[in-house]
Order: C-alpha cells, then sequence, then structure tokens
C-alpha cells in the first residue's frame, strides 16, 4: 500500500485516484500522522498544498517518517518541503501555472523514460532554488528545480497526478512499481456493491433526493432506484435559474420515477437574490433558500429517513470537505450545506468518484446518453453565469447566450468532444453601435474547456469560423448585448467558471 499524507492540496485526492487507476492499494493520511501508522506501507507520497514551507505555522510531517527507510515522492509543496528539511533553500520565485515546459536532466529513478522536453503542468508560488547536500537535480523548469532525488527521496515541482501532465501517469508507474515494489490489485468501483451497501443503508426507511438533471444527480437517483426501488422520491425544485427549456425536459424525465416531486420557486429565489453581488452570498442565498423549500417539499414524503445527494469527490475536494484537510476553499455549493440543516441522514452514494467514474457508473445503471453527455451544471445555475447582481433582464440574456453558444457546438460536433462549455455575462457595460446607434449594454464572455476530472482545464481551440458564428448570433437575437468575448484562461491559475 502507498501512504498519500495530505497537507492541504486540491489535488489530493486525485494523487489517490491516479493511483486507484494503477490498481495499486492506497489510503490517505493526515500530513501529521504519526510515522507508526505508516511504517508498513510501501511507500510514501507527500501532497501539495498552499503553505510556503517558511511560514511559521506551515504544515509539517512526522519527522520519524524519513527514518522509516521508505521510498517517499513530494509534490509541489511536498517538493519544497522536503528539500527545505534537508537544509536546501526554497523562496518565493516566478510563479508558474499551467503548462509548462520540463528540461529533463536525467531520466531516471520517477523520470525514467521520460523524453528530454516534457508538457507538465504546474500550480506553485514558491520554488526550490538550491538542493541540500548529497541531492541531485534530475529535471529543471527555468532557472528553479523541478525534479530532485536522493536515493529512494524524490521531489517534482509539477503536479504527474493531474490529467494535464501526459507523462503523470509513467512517473507514477515508476514510483509505485520500481521505486515502491507495490503489486497490482483488483481495483475499481462495483455498481453491485454499490447498490448493496445503499439497499443496506436505507433498510425500510424512504429517501428523498434533490435532482437537477445533471450527471451526478440522475446518476445518484437511478442507482438508489435500483437499491430501494419505491422508497425513492426525487425532488425537483424550479429555482429559475435553470437553463432554457431544462425544466420542462426534467420534468419529462423524472415522471418515470414512481415518486416525482415538482416544486416552482423561481419568484422566490429571484426575489432573495435582488441587490447581491458577491458571489459567495449569492451561493449562501441559494443554498439557504434551497433547503427551507426542499424541506417543504419533503414534509409530504412519510418516514423519511435519508437525504440524498449526487455529490462527488471534485465537490468534496473544491469544497475543503474532502477529509477536512483542503485548507484553500476554492468554492461553496448548497448540496455540502443541506446536512447541516434538515434532520435526516446523508447518503452520498458517488462520493468516492470521479466525473468520468459516474459516467462509467451511470452507463451501467442504463441512464440515457443524453443525460450521461450533458455538461456539468453547478447547483446555484445560471446566477453564477451572471457575474455580480442577478436581474431579469441579465438572467435572460445569458439564457439564450448560453443556448445558442451549446446549439451551435451541437450542430458543428464539437458539444460532446469537451468538458464543459457556457456563456456568462460581465457586470459592466461598453459602449456599441447597433443599426446606426450608440449602445450600452453588457458583454457575453464564452468559455469551453476540455477536463478529465475537474482538477484542471485547458481552454477549447475551437475554430474562428464557429466562433464567429456563435457572436453573430448572440449579437443579432440576444437583446442587451453587444460584445461576445472567448476566455481562454487554464484552469490553474483561473477556475473553469467565473463565481
Amino acid at each position: 500500500m502507498i501512504a498519500v499524507l495530505d497537507f492541504g492540496g486540491q489535488y489530493t485526492h486525485l494523487i489517490a485516484r491516479r493511483l486507484r487507476d494503477l490498481h495499486v492499494p492506497v489510503r490517505l493520511f493526515a500530513h501529521d500522522v504519526p510515522a507508526a501508522e505508516i511504517a508498513g506501507v510501501q511507500g510514501i507520497v507527500f501532497s501539495g498544498g498552499p503553505s510556503s514551507v517558511y511560514a511559521s505555522n506551515a504544515p509539517r510531517p512526522d519527522s520519524k517518517v524519513f527514518d522509516l527507510g521508505i521510498p517517499i515522492l513530494g509534490l509541489c509543496y511536498g517538493h519544497q518541503f522536503i528539500a527545505n528539511h534537508f537544509g536546501g533553500k526554497v523562496e518565493r520565485a516566478t510563479r508558474e501555472y499551467g503548462e509548462r515546459e520540463l528540461d529533463v536532466v536525467k531520466a531516471e529513478g520517477v523520470l525514467d523514460g521520460l523524453h528530454p522536453k516534457e508538457k507538465v503542468w504546474y500550480s506553485h508560488g514558491d520554488s526550490v532554488l538550491v538542493l541540500p547536500s548529497g541531492f541531485e537535480v534530475l529535471a529543471k523548469s527555468g532557472d528553479s528545480i523541478a525534479a530532485y532525488a536522493k536515493g529512494s527521496i524524490y521531489g517534482l515541482q509539477f503536479h504527474p497526478e493531474v490529467h494535464h501532465t501526459p507523462c503523470g501517469n509513467a512517473v507514477l508507474q515508476n514510483f509505485a512499481f520500481t521505486i515502491c515494489k507495490a503489486k497490482k490489485t483488483p481495483g475499481t468501483f462495483s455498481k453491485d456493491a454499490l447498490i448493496a451497501e445503499m439497499r443496506q443503508r436505507v433498510g425500510s426507511q424512504n429517501v428523498v433526493i434533490g435532482v437537477s438533471g445533471g450527471v451526478d444527480s440522475t446518476v445518484a437517483a437511478f442507482l438508489l432506484r435500483q437499491a430501494v426501488g419505491k422508497k425513492l422520491f426525487p425532488i425537483y425544485v424550479d429555482t429559475g435559474l435553470m437553463r432554457k427549456n431544462e425544466t420542462r425536459e426534467i420534468q419529462e424525465f423524472f415522471n418515470d420515477f414512481d415518486h416525482f416531486v415538482f416544486v416552482d420557486a423561481s419568484k422566490e429565489f429571484l426575489y432573495a437574490l435582488k441587490g447581491v453581488s458577491d458571489p459567495e452570498k449569492k451561493r449562501k442565498i441559494i443554498g439557504h433558500l434551497f433547503v427551507e423549500t426542499f424541506e417543504k417539499a419533503a414534509q409530504s414524503v412519510p418516514d423519511v429517513g435519508y437525504l440524498a445527494q449526487g455529490t462527488i469527490f471534485s465537490d468534496r475536494v473544491e469544497s475543503a470537505a474532502a477529509g477536512g484537510k483542503a485548507t484553500s476553499k476554492i468554492k461553496s455549493h448548497h448540496n455540502l450545506t443541506l446536512p447541516e440543516k434538515m434532520k435526516w441522514k446523508v447518503l452520498e452514494p458517488l462520493a468516492e468518484l470521479y466525473k468520468d467514474e459516474v459516467r462509467q457508473l451511470g452507463k451501467q445503471l442504463g441512464v440515457p446518453e443524453a443525460i450521461l453527455k450533458r455538461h456539468p451544471f453547478p447547483g446555484p445555475g445560471l446566477a453564477i453565469n451572471v457575474v455580480g447582481e442577478v436581474t431579469p433582464d441579465k438572467l435572460h440574456a445569458v439564457r439564450e447566450a448560453d443556448y445558442i453558444f451549446i446549439d451551435e457546438l451541437r450542430k458543428a460536433g464539437w458539444y460532446d468532444r469537451m468538458f464543459e462549455a457556457f456563456a456568462a455575462i460581465l457586470p459592466v457595460r461598453t459602449v456599441g453601435v447597433k443599426g446606426d446607434e450608440r449602445s450600452y449594454e453588457y458583454p457575453i464572455v464564452l468559455r469551453a474547456v476540455e477536463s478529465k476530472d475537474v482538477m484542471t482545464a485547458d481552454w477549447v481551440r475551437l475554430p474562428p469560423e464557429l466562433l464567429q458564428k456563435v457572436a453573430s448570433r448572440i449579437l443579432g437575437e440576444v437583446e442587451g448585448v453587444n460584445r461576445v468575448f472567448y476566455d481562454i484562461s487554464q484552469k490553474p491559475p483561473a477556475t473553469i467558471r467565473y463565481e
């Protein structure tokens, strides 16, 4: 087994996921786990994290970990910590985010088999500038040391665990199998095991679940329908923040379930958001009102024992809920605050899965392809596609622009080739000309990204002629808009969405 020590990084669970994909037994531990508790593992990984190793409150592992004689791989913060611990020099340096080129000095150890130049993914502000005595450089990136080794201790400044490091799997394989001598075991999730687990946990009580028509909640509902049958009650709350035609499509889809509860609360949500611009306040307002509305609807369901949610691993990590160690919080989300407001026990059948695994499970469960291929859509809906205050006119504009963008992507065969695409509206107005008259209207931003696990993302290189067609339709058909931009930011440093 390989132990992953969590130093608060957003990618910590992704390290475990990648090793699990290699069929390597893996377990996550707090960064300060006593060395005696992990003395029997075959390898140890120090995760990344948002702290600086030279800060007084920087997280540190049990120093006796280094006395165990077990191979250690430090990633990002872990890389910096090891160097600093043994007397190297770590300082704030040129920040590196997103794709960079790695210069491989020695293709050995964890870098065995790599080419002299490799594309890798960075997300850091500090760098190792001077190595401790006895350590040797394996790779560089500009002036900073990108990889080093001393015996069976290795450090990497880049993130091999993310999808956007093409050589990442080779690096992890080198560490797990060549250096740690780990043995492969049959792995991955089991549909039948999940169904059996849910059936046993629920027993004779009823289950309510909020559904949105998205992949996660739909797959969770399908799984639970097979597990508990008529004891499942899907509840759909129309917040008025859904995409065009979505409410009608969701009603038609879930009417096939034995018990489907529909609530139109669109007026209440728009009223509650009036005058609110701060993104976290918007999320909290939506979350609290959703809880109240959902709870009222659930009162009509007898003998409720469980609240089921479609929470997946990336939701928990980005909301600082995974293992309680993700100290740098990126976003909050209403499905993660529900348990604090409700008296039922929480059921999260997909909590250990990533998006691609959820889609695999959905296919096994018979979820229609049209649902499984849908792009992600956050709980707060179009409220976070409207940057700033949510007003009826901006909400209408972004809904129409989003519909046009997705429609053209589907027609051109691009929709299924990307992870997510959407339109957002910015809280500024610019001068334009429409029909020989001066206009003072809002800009629309189009965003299309490719990602495997949400933890990193790159922008999609759409053909200029397609973007021009989308922009022409938006400017011609959507009131209140006079500019269209295309976002080419990577994650990190940007996030996929704007709020």
